[in-house]
């Protein structure tokens, strides 16, 4: 798989617009666009393998599942990992015979997580650099604002910015996707799969989810009955090979359980502390749940 001058300007188009997080209001820009599975149709429909690219966006969202930028500190830049890193892993693992033969595997999903997280940690300093540029239009901007030039204000919010972005997130996304994917290849390619090199990409990139999934669990889980609820998920997916779809539609079933006990416990608390009686409606359906 090559990529062309015209693929790699368009990639380099989605970067900028991913890294813009108002873009539409919040349900264009970083929200969406800037995350790996989003991502990785897109890069799939660029490059002409959605299949691939959906597999390999798949596997990094596990790594930047709950990834959040607390204040605009960021330790990894989930824009780089979309559109740099989901295209070099693309590339990687269809220019690799072993790889490619089983793209949805455990070695090409550590691949590809390898090289995102990869990209995704380099190209924090792509994002510091988009803002430290941008302070030079704040500044402009304030500048424009004690002289009352209120209509320039308009510049620095919506055309000025797109320097930054063309600075920061076009130009490298565009030379290391259309220059970098064939270093990638050849350098996976010139190593055995079973050298050392190749068992230690395997090995941290087959670890990486399990970072993502721990953030997660840092975030989500309050009390210790809250595994059970997280790992039910695991295990109809383990033991009753239900897919996401399937997981989904079960879990819909049980947040309309949960919904309709928290509304009868929230009836009879509230019969409690009025001292009220209840209803007959009240009490059949207390009796039917």
């Amino acid at each position: 798989m090559t990529v062309s001058i015209f693929q790699a300007a368009l990639l380099g188009i989605f970067a900028c617009l991913a890294s813009m997080p108002g873009m539409g209001g919040t349900s264009v820009g970083n929200y969406t666009l800037g995350r790996p599975l989003v991502a990785g149709l897109v890069v799939g429909i660029i490059l002409g393998n959605v299949q691939l690219g959906i597999i390999v966006g798949t596997a990094i969202q596990v790594v930047y599942i709950a990834l959040v930028t607390p204040g605009g500190t960021v330790s990894a830049d989930v824009r780089a990992a979309c559109y740099i890193g989901i295209p070099l892993a693309m590339i990687a693992i269809m220019n690799n015979p072993a790889l490619a033969a089983d793209p949805s595997g455990a070695e090409a999903a550590a691949t590809a997580t390898a090289l995102g997280a990869t990209c995704g940690t380099l190209g924090a300093i792509l994002f510091y650099g988009t803002a430290t540029i941008n302070l030079a239009w704040q500044a402009m901007g304030w500048k424009w604002l004690e002289k009352g030039d209120t209509h320039k204000l308009y510049l620095v919010d919506m055309v000025l910015p797109w320097i930054s972005h063309i600075i920061c997130s076009f130009i490298p996304t565009f030379l290391l996707v259309y220059v970098g994917g064939d270093a990638v290849s050849n350098v996976l390619n010139s190593l055995p799969m079973d050298s050392i090199p190749m068992k230690t990409l395997f090995a941290v990139g087959s670890l990486l989810p399990c970072v993502g999934i721990a953030i997660l669990l840092k975030q989500v889980i309050t009390k210790p009955t809250d595994w059970l609820t997280f790992f039910f998920g695991f295990t109809l997916a383990a033991v009753m090979g239900c897919n996401l779809i399937a997981c989904s539609a079960i879990a819909c079933f049980f947040a309309l359980i949960t919904y309709e006990l928290s509304t009868i416990k929230t009836k009879l608390d509230s019969v409690k502390t009025s001292g009220a009686t209840l209803t007959a409606d009240d009490d059949e359906e207390e009796e039917d749940i």
